[in-house]
């Protein structure tokens, strides 16, 4: 075994809070992109002629490459610096930007959005990791907590500025923006931040860890997404079930026998930190999943515009802010682990509430479950990262915060995947059982089903029949929509109260680490 390297000195930066702006700000383009491109699914929709299934794909390719990719990053920039990994993204995503805003159809979104979220992998580790290195261990918590407030807030405004820029410029212009601004995160990091690296660090990427890593989260998704199509009990989806879990165990083993593994096992000794992680997958699982059901829910049933929706989704952002400091002040009390048990749950218990306000629409209960689970992700933001990222030795820094993002960007993915599944299967199955009440034969009860996740089916059945038949079969689809959609949402609540409850059995004190001088 070679001898563990001394860790880099660290370097309190005199333009230590510029740099952060740029951090932040590139960041916040990460963010922006993962959750501003629900709101213009069902514009894209219409505009394209394509279906819901095949946008998902363009959604989930961005946080599926990030999610893939980031640990790579991460290690990529403990090896050859922090600060120019940074750069070289912020300069991609600016320039991938511009692939689906250029290229035609399904086929150029999916694969600029793919390239965009290759370019996110090497923005997030960085944007964290330079953190720990450039400020001072008391400025630290007010730095994560600065990053996380701003991550959130990007995440809980994109739905509202990609609907503002579809309404005033088009759909296209959710990918223009892109460029102006990642130029002004550039210009700002390369004048301000500090190089940070692991002089120990081999230059050796692992291979089979990053294939094998990548290769079981492709699957999974896959066999998410695609099983609203096939059948979550067809062979083929159960293959692809299978061909995830073999490719996950193929990757423990072989982080464990080789020289320099993509990810140091041992991060997930410490018990703050596999907490973390699992918190952070929680809470990304269900605000991503239910920020997009919530999104196509408002245009698709509630019949509001791409701008009214996303300004819909706004609440959120004023508990975000508001309990961000409240968090940081819990967790020098009390340790970070109450905080975070306690604002999963309360995602969990707001993420409930805007599933009755689905169900039966009332805007100021949405508002109500809006505002909660503002409260949960505010109040967590601060000790989650902390513990995450500033919690595990500095010269594994970009490896943890890598990790960290990793749960982020395939929690979010997950999300949107398995909670359209869940309401998809839902409304396939009452629009089935109405159709066979109503007498239609079996090919017309196969159609309303396939419609259901068919869009362009779904029109083509509307324009064959009259007016009044056109009336009763919108207001059924409308009322499938919703309880559909309200029990998926109500599903990752559910998951998330569980999950609070249970937190402890991974997250156990640990002296120190977990007490309040943290």
């Amino acid at each position: 075994m070679r001898a563990e390297p001394l860790p880099e000195p660290t370097i309190h930066s005199p333009r230590r809070w510029t740099a952060l702006a740029g951090m932040c700000l590139g960041a916040s383009l990460v963010w922006l992109a993962f959750a501003d491109f629900a709101v213009v699914v069902p514009t894209i929709s219409r505009d394209l002629a394509v279906s819901l299934t095949d946008l998902q794909w363009a959604n989930n390719a961005f946080s599926l490459a990030a999610g893939a990719l980031v640990l790579a990053g991460g290690k990529l920039g403990d090896v050859y610096g922090r600060k120019r990994l940074l750069l070289i993204g912020l300069a991609a995503l600016g320039v991938f930007s511009l692939v689906p805003a250029l290229v035609p159809g399904s086929t150029g979104l999916t694969v600029g959005r793919g390239l965009m979220g290759v370019a996110a992998a090497l923005i997030l580790p960085g944007t964290l990791a330079l953190i720990p290195p450039m400020f001072p261990p008391e400025e630290q918590p007010r730095a994560f907590g600065m990053w996380m407030a701003v991550a959130w807030v990007a995440q809980a405004a994109g739905p509202a500025l990609g609907g503002v820029l579809t309404s005033a410029f088009g759909w296209r212009s959710i990918f223009w923006v892109n460029l102006p601004l990642a130029l002004l995160a550039y210009v700002l990091v390369r004048r301000a931040a500090v190089e940070s690296t692991d002089p120990g660090a081999s230059r050796r990427v692992d291979p089979w860890g990053l294939l094998t890593s990548a290769g079981a989260a492709f699957l999974l998704l896959y066999a998410c997404t695609a099983g609203q199509e096939y059948g979550f009990g067809d062979p083929f989806i159960i293959g692809l079930f299978c061909g995830a879990v073999v490719l996950a165990v193929l990757f423990v083993v072989s982080a464990r026998r080789v020289r320099d593994p993509l990810v140091d096992l041992s991060l997930f000794s410490l018990r703050p930190f596999s907490g973390a992680l699992t918190a952070n997958l929680t809470m990304n699982f269900a605000f991503g999943g239910v920020s997009f059901l919530l999104a196509l829910y408002l245009q698709e049933v509630r019949g509001y515009s791409a701008l009214v929706s996303g300004l819909l989704l706004l609440p959120s952002i004023v508990t975000i802010l508001l309990f961000n400091p409240i968090g940081g002040r819990m967790s020098r009390a009390y340790g970070p682990r109450l905080p975070v048990r306690l604002g999963v749950v309360l995602l969990g218990v707001g993420t409930a509430v805007a599933a009755v306000a689905v169900r039966d629409y009332h805007y100021w209960v949405l508002v109500v479950g809006l505002l909660v689970l503002g409260c949960g992700l505010g109040v967590m933001s601060i000790p989650l990262s902390d513990t995450a990222v500033a919690g595990p030795p500095e010269e594994l820094a970009g490896t943890a915060s890598g990790l960290f993002k990793v749960t982020s960007m395939l929690g979010g993915s997950f999300g949107v995947a398995v909670l359209v599944a869940v309401q998809q299967a839902l409304e396939t199955h009452q629009a089935v059982d109405r159709a066979r009440a109503a007498g239609l034969s079996s090919d017309q009860v196969d159609a309303l089903g396939n419609a259901v996740t068919d869009s362009a089916l779904y029109d083509r059945i509307l324009s064959s029949v009259d007016q009044k038949t056109k009336d009763e079969i919108t207001a059924a689809y409308h009322q499938v929509a919703a309880v559909g959609t309200g029990w998926a949402v109500l599903v990752a609540g559910v998951l998330c109260v569980v999950a609070g409850l249970l937190l402890p059995v991974i997250w156990r004190r640990a002296g120190a680490q977990d007490g309040p001088a943290r």
